[in-house]
């Protein structure tokens, strides 16, 4: 008997997670420098600099465990949001918060309904448990198709997830259409909304989530730090739900979760206004850009509520753009073979794929012309 054998059959098969390329690796195998990374939806401003002086006066404390209720983040996060402390659950990122969500609802022969191309993480934490994921596929224009969504949900449903502003296409639905949405879940399916880009919206009728939990207690809304406030790389998210759920999700989850020092720069996140209103900025006059230019090149766009922009580009642009040391996101693992996802970086960032786009198509037309 192998190895391969003993694993249980639904993590055998399990595809995982690809990230987006390092800049150190692109320019390992390519020998270049000055790379720029538009791949993964980082904060290109980078971290909350109050983060980062919390996490620094924090350092000399890291032989000590952390605190396993994150009591100094859950106490003010409740009051920022006007919920009650036990109705917080935090975790390393909302990745592990899906988890959480998959660990304690799902098993085998259960089943998950969920927007297809979404969140690659959805498809992992339902095999990981053992479910079966029914992928509702998005309508032509890239929109959520709720209809179909909440069609797809039958008596072994146990979670619908939905992201919103959705990932990778950027595209988020309004309040009523949510409304009519939820009124056709039944009261004993989680709903889990990830709304991890949230803070980047621009509708005015985006729905308020948090206020479902008043009438419909199993609903959980995710967030993330990871996004407007810059610090991915130490790992925070939470979600908001009734304080029923939280107590099972709590029962899953493992101590000391959330490190030392995550909890310390998501505390000081949370009070460093400026940086939030400096990248709100830059993330909306980037994302004209890159709409604008990108349209002047005949490449098609959709609008977007996140920090990052999808565009039918081309099969090929993403490895012809990595020798130019331009890292963006391909989408064709998605079946979006033909588009990329491309972050909304500086200025600087943006003038520099525009131009490394341009002088693509512009080698592309020559080699036409001499055919």
């Amino acid at each position: 008997m192998s190895v391969r054998d003993l694993v249980k059959p639904h993590i055998r098969d399990l595809a995982p997670y690809k990230p987006g390329k390092p800049m150190e690796e692109l320019e390992r195998e390519l020998g270049i420098s000055n790379s720029i990374k538009l791949a993964s939806n980082e904060n290109p401003l980078g971290p909350s600099p109050k983060a980062v002086a919390a996490i620094r006066e924090a350092a000399d404390q890291i032989h000590r465990y952390p605190d396993g209720a994150s009591f100094k983040l859950r106490s003010k996060l409740a009051a920022r949001l006007g919920v009650g402390e036990d109705q917080l659950v935090f975790g390393t990122g909302c990745d592990e918060v899906l988890e959480l969500i998959a660990k304690t609802f799902v098993g085998p022969g259960d089943e998950v309904v969920f927007p297809w191309p979404s969140f690659a993480m959805y498809p992992i934490v339902v095999t990981g448990m053992g479910g079966t994921s029914v992928r509702v596929p998005l309508k032509a224009d890239l929109d959520h198709d709720l209809d179909a969504m909440a069609e797809a949900v039958t008596d072994r449903t146990r979670v619908v997830m939905v992201c919103n502003p959705n990932n990778p296409t950027g595209v988020s639905f309004g309040a009523e259409a949510f409304a009519r949405f939820v009124s056709r879940l039944p009261d004993d399916v989680v709903l889990a909304i990830d709304e991890a880009y949230f803070e980047f919206v621009r509708r005015t009728d985006f729905p308020d989530a948090t206020k479902l939990l008043a009438t419909r207690p199993a609903t959980i809304v995710l967030r993330t730090f990871s996004k407007i406030y810059g610090i991915a790389g130490v790992r925070i998210g939470y979600g908001i739900t009734s304080p029923e759920v939280a107590s099972y999700l709590e029962r899953a989850r493992h101590p000391f979760n959330v490190n030392l020092l995550a909890e310390a720069a998501a505390v000081a996140a949370l009070d460093d206004e400026e940086h939030l209103r400096r990248t709100l900025e830059l993330n909306t006059t980037g994302g004209d850009y890159l709409r604008e230019e990108l349209g002047k090149l005949g490449i098609e766009t959709w609008p977007t509520d996140s920090n990052f922009v999808l565009a039918r580009a081309g099969a090929d642009v993403y490895e012809a753009l990595l020798h130019q040391g331009v890292i963006i996101r391909p989408m064709s693992g998605f079946g979006l073979d033909d588009c990329v996802r491309i972050s909304i970086g500086l200025p600087e960032e943006n003038e520099r794929l525009i131009k490394a786009i341009t002088e693509l198509r512009a080698a592309t037309d020559a080699e036409g012309d001499a055919a």
